[in-house]
């Protein structure tokens, strides 16, 4: 006999599918926004070097940014954030620095520091990120 699973399991999944679907988000534009900065464009084949996928990839995530207005891009051309693609890649640049911090002053070496906010900085609270910049302001910071 088959078992049903209750409701809310479908909407965890959901739920789930929905904050991978962001973090992607939050790791293209942020990258984005470095290689306009390092090198001053960002293209699909830079992109697939440096997160590690292929171009099919990219091009995929990639028109679903600009169906969400996070980027324009042309085929072939250099791709570029809107405005709100350059506001998610701030507020996720200043996530991953609070949490890097954060770690660093609990003497967590900076380049583990670094690795580990990479994960983390997607998924902690804006209550636990006042938490860290309060640890951070009272003990001087890292």
């Amino acid at each position: 006999m088959a078992k049903t699973r209750p409701a809310h399991h479908k909407i965890s999944l959901q739920r789930t599918r929905e904050e991978h679907a962001q973090e992607t988000a939050q790791d293209y534009v942020e990258m984005i926004a470095e290689l306009i900065a390092t090198t001053g464009e960002a293209r699909v084949t830079d992109l697939a070097r440096r997160l590690g996928v292929t171009h099919v990839t990219v091009n995929r995530t990639i028109r679903r940014l600009q169906r969400d207005g996070l980027v324009t891009a042309l085929p072939y051309r250099s791709i570029f954030l809107t405005d709100p693609g350059r506001k998610l890649s701030e507020e996720s640049r200043r996530r991953h620095e609070i949490v890097s911090r954060f770690l660093r002053s609990l003497g967590v070496p900076a380049a583990v520091a670094h690795a580990d906010a990479e994960g983390m900085e997607h998924h902690v609270s804006k209550e636990t990120l006042a938490a860290f910049v309060k640890h951070l302001g009272n003990s001087g910071g890292a």
